[in-house]
């Protein structure tokens, strides 16, 4: 079970960080993408970032549960945008993109859910 939670940490992260060379290098499909939606370049970058603080995150045990509810909020919009604004294929890519979101914000989910007792304990402490 550890080393299917740890793959499951794994994936996410490693598909965040893979894109990331592609948002910050402003490789054509990403400046279409955030072109298309009205945010580019700020989208594009700001996003980045954010991928990047997921990916940190999902990749430190004890502060996986906060990467994981970044990355499921990253890519419920990625999901959504694709659904109804860009469609599934971007650039003749086959919905690569698309399933990539996709498969990171079920990993996260699935993160979520089994550490969702973590959440509660933060936020007795918080109130």
């Amino acid at each position: 079970m550890k080393t299917f939670n740890l793959l499951v940490r794994l994936i996410p992260a490693i598909i965040m960080l893979q894109t990331l060379f592609f948002k910050f290098s402003g490789a054509a499909e990403s400046v279409y993408i955030f072109s298309s939606i009205g945010i580019e370049p700020w989208g594009r970058i700001g996003t980045g970032i954010l991928e990047l603080v997921a990916s940190a995150l999902l990749l430190i045990n004890r502060k996986a549960i906060w990467g994981a509810i970044l990355g499921v909020g990253l890519m419920f919009g990625a999901v959504v945008t694709h659904l109804f604004l860009l469609g599934i294929e971007i650039m003749g890519d086959g919905g690569q993109l698309f399933f990539m979101a996709l498969a990171t914000m079920v990993c996260c989910a699935w993160i979520v859910y089994q550490r969702r007792g973590e959440i509660s304990m933060v936020l007795q402490t918080v109130i």
